[in-house]
């Protein structure tokens, strides 16, 4: 809430970044805020939490659809941030406010649609065959197809633009040294993003592959849910709180440390005689 009413507080939401933040943002909060609805469900009945009920289906689902939004935004700022880089001397394209507002579209649509599912009948409430032990009574096979695309996603897609980004920022250093120019401003954007980049994948890799980790151990799993307590179940409460933890991380990555990325992007896309001259080399 305080990322959301600070962008709307400084009229910043022409920029398109500013939207993709905004989007973060609200794709947190719903997640913190379905996560609330869960937890307050377990403390009121702690077994439909367990062995699955019919009430857990709508904040199971929107916690899914909050989760995947997160990852799509996620990996659409890492792209946007991709793209103000490496087409920063390209006067062909430029990421626009209409790219942004497609992307948060797009990002919604998708999430909602997956998320949905079980609502509209992938569900194992009738079945005991395929049952999820740990997020009754989602099927396993459904935590499957959610989860193993996009945990990929999560992590390839960021690894990938950023280490991008890297290189594209010495190859502009060195061709700037070779000119004889001052290269202070490129080393300080390299190490800004590195540092930033590093941030966002360990942050990424420790909020979700728990998760990954349950979604696995449910598909081997054999055992019943009376067996498994209360060891794997306190397992799959910290998997949640360790995705809260991932809200209250990005504003902390992406808009606390924001300004001075942004700036250092900025210079890089300004066009001054010195960036000519390099590009021309």
């Amino acid at each position: 809430c305080t990322v959301i009413f600070t962008r709307m507080a400084t009229k910043d939401l022409h920029k398109p970044i500013s939207i993709l933040f905004c989007n973060l943002a609200f794709s947190d909060l719903f997640t913190s805020f379905s996560g609330f609805w869960i937890s307050m469900l377990f403390i009121t009945n702690p077994d439909i939490t367990i062995f699955g009920s019919k009430d857990m289906l709508a904040p199971y689902a929107l916690y899914t659809m909050s989760i995947l939004s997160t990852i799509y935004n996620l990996v659409s700022i890492a792209i946007e941030r991709y793209l103000a880089v490496a087409e920063s001397m390209r006067t062909r394209f430029r990421v626009a406010r209409n790219h942004s507002v497609a992307a948060v579209l797009i990002n919604w649509v998708l999430a909602f649609f997956l998320g949905s599912l079980p609502l509209m009948g992938w569900n194992c409430l009738r079945m005991e065959k395929n049952l999820s032990v740990l997020y009754s009574p989602f099927c396993v096979n459904y935590l499957i197809f959610i989860a193993i695309p996009n945990i990929v996603v999560a992590f390839i897609v960021p690894l990938f633009t950023y280490l991008r980004i890297i290189i594209i920022l010495r190859k502009r250093k060195l061709r700037m040294k070779a000119c004889g120019q001052a290269t202070g401003t490129y080393k300080s954007a390299e190490i800004q993003v590195a540092r930033t980049s590093i941030f966002i994948w360990l942050l990424a890799l420790i909020s979700y592959a728990p998760f990954f980790a349950g979604v696995i151990f449910d598909a081997t799993n054999h055992q019943c849910h009376v067996d498994l307590y209360p060891g794997v179940y306190i397992f799959r409460n910290c998997t949640a709180m360790l995705i809260t933890m991932n809200c209250l991380g990005n504003p902390v990555i992406y808009t606390l440390k924001a300004k001075t990325l942004g700036a250092k992007l900025k210079a890089l896309k300004c066009r001054s005689a010195n960036r000519v001259r390099a590009c021309t080399v």
